[in-house]
């Protein structure tokens, strides 16, 4: 996985695999979907990032530990 912050065009992308795009939907209004050839998510990029992340710039990353 792979976090993008573009300032000069304040977005905001993550990108999830190396599939190919082949299909995006903007689901929301600034909210850009892409899509591989078997309908998984690819990636997602958020127009004017600045105005609706918190802090684009920042990251916090996560695991939660196995609950078994």
């Amino acid at each position: 996985m792979k976090v993008i912050y573009d300032s000069q065009t304040d977005t905001l992308t993550v990108i999830l695999g190396d599939s190919a795009v082949t299909e995006s939907d903007e689901d929301k209004p600034g909210v850009i979907l892409d899509y591989d050839t078997s309908g998984n998510l690819v990636s997602l990029e958020i127009l004017d990032a600045s105005k609706r992340v918190g802090l684009p710039t920042q990251i916090e990353y996560q695991i939660v530990p196995n609950s078994l």
